[in-house]
């Protein structure tokens, strides 16, 4: 009897105790800047205070003019991340940095437009290294038109060799025009 009170004790008791455990609180980090080197530093630095990077944008703030503002967060975990910023207006040498950072144990977390401080937009693709287990065997691809049709069919022909896509944004290219970057992944 004795040992059917307890086992009905704690078939009442343990959800009532499961559903008052609070949830784990998290902490957020926004970081604004108009300057992708100074993007990098500061994203290592929150990193460094246990951040990990979650959301990035571009565009016009209220108060800072034209700038790229990206969002961590901090859950009580130790981080482990390490961040790089790639930023070009050049499609083919974006695609060969990102190969070479992926290379290196990196992966694409967030894509975004740098207005520049010299008057231009630039892509800017941020990487995430996970330092206990580093990313291995991608292959990127970055994809550049300013046909939605082309996009759909280059995207399609690499969907067909087993790429994802995994970021996209609408770049200004040299001469003024605008057109879709999109980058694609896949295991080697």
């Amino acid at each position: 009897m004795k040992l059917a009170a307890i086992i009905l004790a704690t078939v009442l008791v343990a959800p009532a105790a499961m559903s008052a455990q609070k949830a784990t609180p998290i902490e957020y980090k926004v970081l604004a800047t108009s300057r992708t080197g100074t993007m990098e530093k500061e994203l290592n630095q929150a990193a460094d205070a246990g951040f990990r990077f979650q959301y990035v944008t571009g565009g016009e703030t209220a108060f800072g003019g034209k700038e790229t503002v990206a969002v961590l967060a901090r859950s009580g975990e130790s981080s482990h991340y390490r961040y790089k910023l790639l930023a070009t207006s050049r499609t083919g040498t974006m695609e060969k940095e990102l190969q070479q950072a992926a290379d290196d144990g990196f992966e694409v977390r967030g894509q975004a437009v740098f207005d520049s401080l010299i008057g231009g937009k630039e892509v800017v693709t941020i990487l995430e290294l996970d330092k206990d287990h580093p990313a291995t065997g991608w292959q990127y691809r970055l994809l550049a038109t300013s046909r939605t049709g082309t996009m759909e069919k280059e995207l399609n022909e690499l969907g067909d060799l087993g790429y994802q896509i995994v970021g996209m944004t609408v770049g200004q290219t040299l001469m003024g025009g605008k057109e879709l970057v999109s980058i694609v992944r896949k295991k080697r």
